[in-house]
């Protein structure tokens, strides 16, 4: 199942902070596997096959019951950064 949003051009690093400066269109999710980092990315990078085997990971690590309140995305950031740069190619 894939969701479909109009594509939007990067992802934007924040540090920790409320929910109210996530735009609309995005999303915050947190990454790192020992020191979590937020990142705020669009909604259209939910409809990538690699990023929802990213979310399949996420919900076998933590089901619904994530550490940080929000989103978790169990892998390093430079995995991340990596990954959402190639979105963006």
């Amino acid at each position: 199942m894939g969701f479909r949003f109009p594509s939007i051009v990067h992802a934007i690093q924040r540090p920790f902070s409320s929910s109210k400066d996530v735009r609309k269109g995005y999303l915050a999710v947190y990454v790192g596997e020992n020191r979590m980092k937020r990142f705020v990315i669009p909604l259209s990078f939910l409809n990538q096959p690699s990023f929802q085997m990213l979310l399949s990971k996420a919900e076998e690590e933590f089901g619904f019951d994530h550490p940080m309140g929000a989103l978790t995305i169990p892998c390093t950031e430079n995995a991340f950064i990596d990954l959402i740069s190639r979105f963006n190619a």
